[in-house]
């Protein structure tokens, strides 16, 4: 303890470069402060600070000790917080980035904001990659990898793009076999809104296929309106296996070359590895682990 009060009492003396100030700030005397710093001294061997009766100055070696003994009791304040917050309920405002899946994450934000009334829970949805530290975020949901080694993650699950259309849709146009044969039918595609660029479907030779003038009935950017098309028997759509799971179990569209579709990617939650897990996003991390996708249902 004698080692924690001595590095607590050259911090804050050079911080303020004042034994004085940081007397005041620690409650002791100005020659506490001093001794604390000189037994400090004599037990690393080598002098910290210059000091004289005008000023005090740092050593390139006090300059290098300064920053590690600031990381320590940084972390021994960040640990104690942590103490403190366990006892405390999830409070205050988080702002979070999401994906435009509004279908699959609304029942679990409603279930959070349900359970943690007293959080603010600021939600934006975009398909941007958003700069989670620069912008201000408390955490973000994304598809895929991210190599920020600023980050900290946590996979909540895997998802696979399919291939649907409706019975009456494949009655009417026949049921494609290869990946070659949908340039004869109507496509769906989804575009992304913030690059305007056209969503490409997992199979074989997608780019030939597009070049080719592929048989797209209709573009957009809402995942929504293409499941509605596809179920109302206007083509085929490339949709994400939970969106279209529901209606695949209720027979309103069923799978199509399902054999030629090659597709795995997961969501994962991101959080700045210096921000402080506060309650509020300890909770918001657990409960999309735990409900976005349920074990055996991804």
């Amino acid at each position: 303890m004698d080692n924690l009060a001595g590095v607590s009492a050259f911090v804050q003396a050079a911080e303020t470069l004042s034994f004085v100030e940081a007397g005041r700030l620690l409650g002791v005397s100005a020659s506490a402060i001093g001794k604390s710093i000189a037994r400090l001294e004599t037990r690393l061997g080598t002098r910290l600070l210059h000091r004289s009766t005008r000023s005090m100055t740092l050593t390139a070696e006090g300059t290098l000790f300064l920053q590690r003994c600031q990381r320590i009791l940084g972390e021994m304040a960040a640990a104690e917080q942590e103490l403190s917050d366990v006892r405390s309920a999830p409070r205050g405002r988080l702002r979070v980035s999401l994906p435009l899946v509004g279908g699959l994450l609304n029942p679990v934000l409603a279930e959070f904001t349900r359970q943690y009334p007293q959080v603010e829970l600021e939600a934006d949805f975009s398909d941007r990659r958003v700069e989670v530290i620069e912008e201000g975020f408390d955490a973000v949901i994304r598809v895929g990898d991210t190599e920020d080694s600023r980050l900290m993650s946590r996979q909540l699950g895997v998802f696979h793009l399919q291939l649907v259309a409706s019975p009456d849709y494949l009655r009417r146009a026949g049921v494609p076999r290869r990946p070659a044969d949908l340039c004869g039918h109507a496509c769906l595609l989804y575009k992304f809104p913030t690059t305007g660029k056209v969503e490409s479907w997992p199979v074989e030779g997608w780019d030939k296929l597009l070049g080719a003038g592929l048989g797209s009935r209709m573009v957009c950017n809402t995942v929504d309106t293409l499941i509605y098309l596809a179920e109302q028997g206007q083509g085929i759509a490339c949709l994400p296996d939970f969106a279209v799971r529901r209606a695949l179990e209720r027979q309103r569209l069923q799978p199509v070359l399902g054999d030629h579709c090659r597709h795995s990617s997961s969501f994962k939650i991101l959080w700045p590895s210096s921000k402080h897990l506060t309650p509020r996003l300890r909770a918001f991390i657990d409960i999309m682990s735990a409900r976005l996708f349920p074990a055996g249902s991804g």
